[in-house]
C-alpha cells in the first residue's frame, strides 16, 4: 500500500498543475522544475510526485473520454444495420 500524502502537499501540487505550465508524468523533469522553489528536499519530491500523479491522472481521463465517445459511435452505428 502506498503512503497517505498530507493535503497541504496534495493542495499545493494542484495549484501549481493547475496554474503553471510544464508539469508532467516525468518525476526528474518536475523534480528540476521546482528546485529553486521548494523549501526542502523532502517536500520537493512529495510534490513532484504528486504533480506526476495529477499529469497521468489526466492523461487518463482524457483517454477514457476520447474513446467512451467512439465505443458509443460504434455502439450505435451496429444497432442501426441490424434494423
Amino acid at each position: 500500500m502506498g503512503r497517505i500524502k498530507s493535503t497541504i502537499i496534495k493542495r499545493a501540487a494542484f495549484e501549481l498543475f493547475t496554474t503553471t505550465e510544464g508539469f508532467n508524468e516525468d518525476f526528474e523533469r518536475n523534480k528540476k522544475i521546482l528546485k529553486d522553489t521548494m523549501p526542502s528536499k523532502k517536500v520537493r519530491n512529495k510534490v513532484a510526485g504528486q504533480l506526476s500523479r495529477l499529469a497521468r491522472q489526466k492523461r487518463q481521463k482524457e483517454h477514457d473520454r476520447e474513446h467512451r465517445g467512439k465505443d458509443i459511435g460504434t455502439e450505435q452505428q451496429g444497432d442501426e444495420q441490424s434494423e
